[in-house]
């Protein structure tokens, strides 16, 4: 069985709309980062970056969500496109560009418009502009595309949905107003049974929901340097 580290976050919930389209059996393991349980030696042996998530399934280990997307996809043989050139070409540009686009903009536009100190209006600038242009590339993708591949629905969907959830955390409560068609993919995706079950899977654990100083100290730890 697979043991799959989560915690609520746009990147686990990704792995988790995967594992339960999948049907791959599966242990889902907390990993309460405002309690610094992400730091722990055993942990640190499993994913020595310190987020979450990451499975371990046997004797293999994969951290990083895209990575277990790609990797749940080729253990499994389902929601890849065709084994074609061109369409792993697609599928692999796409996925990176979640990766190292949509994730790394939107988390840090959260974090300075949500929690960072005065002052902040350059940072807040950059990456609100870089945001809002990465979900902008993805809003036009889907304007000619069911899903981003195509008519197919596959992992590049789920990989996206993780991060669709919060587009109005990230963007403000004007951004599906702009984001027309990556709301309607939301919607879609989100109407599955499997991302029903996926976004619930938070409701089995107790995570800790105090913002103290304590939560600050893990999640932030450049701060106490």
């Amino acid at each position: 069985m697979i043991q799959f580290y989560f915690m609520p976050a746009p990147n686990p919930a990704k792995v988790a709309l995967m594992l339960e389209e999948t049907g791959l059996p599966y242990e889902a393991i907390a990993v309460d980062g405002r309690k610094g349980q992400q730091f722990t030696p055993e942990y640190l042996a499993i994913n020595p970056n310190a987020k979450a998530p990451s499975i371990v399934d046997g004797d293999v280990t994969v951290f990083d969500s895209n990575a277990i997307l790609l990797y749940l996809a080729e253990k499994t043989g389902k929601f890849l496109p065709p084994n074609t050139p061109q369409a792993r070409g697609d599928m692999l540009s796409w996925l990176m560009f979640v990766a190292t686009g949509i994730g790394p903009y939107s988390g840090q536009a959260v974090h300075f418009k949500h929690f960072a100190p005065d002052p902040k209006d350059y940072p807040l600038k950059r990456y609100n502009f870089e945001a809002q242009r990465h979900w902008g590339i993805i809003d036009a993708r889907l304007a000619n595309n069911r899903y981003m591949l195509g008519e197919t629905y596959t992992l590049v969907d789920m990989a996206l949905w993780g991060w669709s959830r919060a587009a109005a955390f990230v963007l403000g409560d004007e951004a599906f107003g702009k984001l027309k068609h990556v709301k309607r993919h939301l919607d879609e995706v989100s109407a599955r049974p499997a991302a029903m079950r996926a976004a619930a899977l938070k409701e089995r654990f107790q995570f800790k929901a105090d913002w103290d100083e304590e939560a600050r100290k893990f999640m932030f730890p450049f701060l106490a340097t």
